[in-house]
């Protein structure tokens, strides 16, 4: 069974990005095969012109973990990147609907994935002339993943920087995850003359205490 990293996060925190680079880095790197799997909303909202329905929710949902699931269970895959997960679904219900049913069945789903990454806020938000809604929508996004996955004890390291930072910063849980070194040998991440050395991702009071003080130093 192949191993799953997931990506999570609200819109324009470079999800798409990075689990592109993470793909060509494992597999032409490293010789992993890799299979990501892209955003199933994504891809709904462009072929259907709009943004989905309360009640059309559940579905889509239901299908990104079931492409996850699906590429997962192909024995030449090792490794399958997630270009987000019903939790992004779950999150989106409960902020423009009002509906938390969904949290749940994600939950659940995501317990099952290897490693979850959650996407730092750090990049510029960017309009995609398409569906992305605003900084304060993908702000929100952030502060109900979070507080769903620290309530149900559910671990997540979240990845902050830009361009080969980022990816460095990312390949660290995953090194420790596949027992291998995947990361470069510099520096993962750093802010002026500070560089992040925070191991203990997956709290958020730890990550940001340390954040505010690595942006004081700038």
């Amino acid at each position: 069974m192949a191993r799953i990293i997931c990506l999570i996060g609200g819109e324009s925190t470079g999800k798409s990005t990075l689990s592109r680079e993470l793909q060509v880095h494992l597999a032409d790197r490293h010789g992993l095969s890799c299979s990501r799997v892209d955003e199933h909303l994504r891809t709904w909202c462009q072929n259907a012109g709009r943004a989905p329905l309360a009640h059309e929710q559940a579905a889509l949902a239901r299908t990104q973990a079931e492409l996850i699931s699906e590429a997962a269970s192909s024995r030449s895959t090792d490794v399958v990147i997630a270009d987000t997960s019903a939790l992004v679904v779950a999150a989106y219900s409960e902020l423009y609907f009002g509906d938390r049913s969904l949290w749940g069945e994600a939950l659940d789903r995501q317990r099952g994935y290897d490693l979850t990454l959650l996407m730092g806020l750090d990049l510029p938000w960017v309009p995609d002339g398409l569906f992305r809604d605003s900084p304060t929508v993908r702000a929100d996004t952030d502060r109900v993943i979070r507080r769903e996955l620290t309530a149900a004890g559910l671990a997540f390291h979240t990845i902050y920087g830009s361009g080969p930072q980022r990816l460095q910063q990312a390949l660290r849980p995953i090194s420790r995850l596949l027992g291998t070194e995947l990361t470069d040998p510099l520096p993962a991440w750093g802010l002026g003359q500070a560089t992040w050395q925070c191991e203990r991702c997956s709290d958020p009071a730890c990550e940001h205490r340390l954040f505010s003080r690595l942006l004081n130093t700038r």
